[in-house]
């Protein structure tokens, strides 16, 4: 892990020109699969590829086989715990070249709110979304054919998210506040000539956060197709409108607050982490950070 996240690091921010493909708005939904499928694989395989490592350590952290039990570690150290493993590998994610070609939304919630700013093609967005939930599930499965029943003991059960004991309110507010923070975290920096290179960094910080904010197995989602995948393995549903709602609901009024604040014409693009050096498939102007005074 710490040999990429040294490669990752390395690959510098630089103003320079960037290769666009961006959909005209006829596009069709085949056109839109025709030249961009490979952003959808690489979307799918980086949200499958963070929920097989969030399950493996999620097994790590909770099971009653798992060796760092006898440690008698505290629900908030296990939190902790989780969230570096989680942010850490969100990191990489963002900055790994799938992530700078794909954008690295890694949640519907997410593509649905630039969808809404109008920095991602309809059609782009449809297809991100599908590949979420679809990477997401693979993810999981992966994790289940390497971690057996560890993963399903009830002790861990595939690390579903629930409501708190606190109820349904509670929680919708939870996740409606974190994901109001997350988005909002994304767009002040990545839109920000100098803070845009600190985002995978901001991202991962938060998410180290919340999961400290959350000190239990089902920690927090913030993400539709993070619950999903998991709850089609738990076959546990409870409350899992919560957590469509919730997180797009947080999302959306945090870009409206944006824009009344900033501007609409202050989104210059639809990646979380625009290094200027990868094919761009979005309605992208985000050499216009370089404007800013």
């Amino acid at each position: 892990m710490f040999v990429l996240l040294s490669v990752v690091w390395h690959c510098e921010y630089m103003p320079r020109l960037y290769p666009v493909t961006t959909l005209a708005r006829s596009a069709s939904v085949i056109e839109a699969a025709t030249l961009h499928w490979k952003d959808y694989v690489m979307e799918s395989t980086e949200l499958g590829a963070l929920m097989l490592w969030t399950c493996i350590w999620g097994t790590l952290t909770y099971s009653d086989e798992s060796p760092l039990r006898s440690l008698g570690l505290s629900a908030v150290s296990n939190s902790t715990m989780m969230g570096t493993a989680v942010g850490v590998t969100t990191f990489i994610i963002i900055r790994s070249p799938l992530g700078r070609r794909s954008g690295a939304h890694m949640n519907p919630s997410v593509t649905l709110t630039f969808l809404w700013l109008g920095r991602i093609h309809r059609w782009d967005a449809a297809w991100y979304v599908t590949a979420q939930f679809i990477g997401a599930i693979a993810g999981v499965l992966a994790a289940r054919e390497i971690l057996g029943m560890q993963l399903s003991a009830s002790s861990v059960q595939y690390l579903v998210t629930v409501p708190s004991k606190h109820g349904n309110v509670a929680t919708f507010a939870g996740e409606f506040l974190l994901s109001g923070i997350l988005m909002a975290s994304i767009l002040y920096s990545s839109n920000h000539r100098r803070l845009a290179r600190f985002t995978p960094t901001l991202v991962a910080v938060l998410t180290i956060l919340f999961f400290v904010l959350s000190p239990s197995r089902s920690g927090f989602s913030v993400n539709p197709a993070r619950t999903v995948s998991s709850a089609v393995f738990a076959g546990t549903w409870q409350g899992v409108w919560i957590y469509f709602a919730a997180p797009c609901l947080g999302m959306l009024s945090a870009a409206a607050v944006y824009i009344k604040t900033v501007g609409l014409n202050r989104v210059y693009c639809a990646k979380v982490f625009h290094d200027t050096r990868s094919v761009c498939p979005f309605r992208c102007e985000f050499e216009h950070v370089y404007e800013e005074t």
